[in-house]
């Protein structure tokens, strides 16, 4: 078997249970690390089918993650939901979420083909096309909901970046001090941004891209629609500037989805979420940095989430 590298090695035990999985007379010939997951090891394994051909699976694994059984259930219940629907997630071939087979709670699913686009360059085509797939998630109706969305952040826990606009933060944070508005629940995916969807770009026309995949389920939720716009909304901000953060709900709303009524409910679920953001901007920056978008720079993206929830007050508040 040929590693790409030491971090694409898969452990004894979780490699006997993928073996297991597989079909009869395929066997494992090569494994590679993927890169841009932040709390999951990623590997794509490469398998050796029996007409001599290859085909690809990719195993997910949480190793010392909290709440990695449940992470793991979420997305393998959220796997088995998308299938057969318009919504392209990977295939669940199979899930050990308390680990009673493998080292660790791992997953193993299909390989999906596309790439993550977090260019500039023909943003204007890819929001509409983001806008629609996640209403056409939100359009999911599980048997069996998911549990709860959680809210990532408190009043208190906001992080307010050097230099923001103290007035427009303090503001902020009291919209969230209030309970949370009351909501119809939809199936989310709870972590649904550019970082997340794989896009089908025929070279040389980026303006033609398709979606190819949603990935990473495992925070799928019941809650707000609002809540995925709005994170999906923050994303946009971040990376191509608070215009777009802006813009994202529109698309949504024009892609026949359905927001909040009142503009102080559709302020609260945006404004959750920007502030969430500001107590992991590091966190959220490092995979884009690593992507190739070396010029955001923690203290860039700061200076954008500031710009946007000030963008957000001025507009909604």
């Amino acid at each position: 078997m040929t590693n790409h590298d030491e971090a694409a090695a898969v452990r004894p035990l979780t490699l006997a249970w993928v073996s297991r999985h597989l079909e009869v007379g395929e066997r494992i010939v090569g494994t590679e690390a993927l890169h841009g997951g932040i709390t999951a090891e990623m590997r794509r394994l490469t398998i050796g089918t029996r007409d001599g051909g290859t085909r690809d699976l990719v195993l997910r694994t949480f190793v010392n993650v909290e709440h990695a059984e449940d992470r793991l259930n979420r997305e393998a219940g959220a796997l088995t939901l998308c299938t057969g629907t318009g919504v392209p997630a990977p295939g669940l071939v199979a899930v050990d979420p308390a680990a009673a087979h493998c080292e660790y709670p791992s997953l193993l699913m299909t390989h999906l083909a596309g790439r993550t686009v977090l260019d500039d360059e023909g943003l204007e085509a890819r929001v509409p096309l983001l806008a629609r797939q996640l209403v056409a998630i939100h359009a999911l109706r599980p048997a069996e909901r998911p549990r709860e969305y959680v809210a990532l952040t408190t009043a208190d826990t906001v992080v307010t970046p050097k230099g923001a606009d103290a007035a427009a933060w303090a503001a902020a944070i009291d919209v969230i001090r209030k309970p949370a508005p009351p909501y119809e629940g939809r199936f989310l995916h709870r972590d649904f941004q550019p970082g997340n969807v794989l896009f089908d770009v025929p070279p040389p026309r980026p303006a033609g891209a398709r979606i190819a995949g949603v990935v990473d389920w495992a925070a799928a939720s019941w809650g707000p629609a609002d809540l995925d716009v709005a994170h999906c909304s923050t994303n946009l901000a971040l990376l191509h500037g608070p215009a777009w953060g802006l813009r994202f709900a529109e698309a949504y709303e024009e892609a026949g989805g359905v927001l909040a009524a009142a503009a102080s409910e559709r302020l609260y679920w945006r404004v959750r979420d920007g502030l969430a953001c500001s107590e992991e901007v590091q966190l959220v920056s490092q995979p884009w940095r690593e992507a190739g978008r070396t010029e955001l720079t923690t203290r860039a993206v700061e200076e954008r989430l500031d710009a946007y929830v000030t963008a957000l007050m001025d507009a909604l508040g």
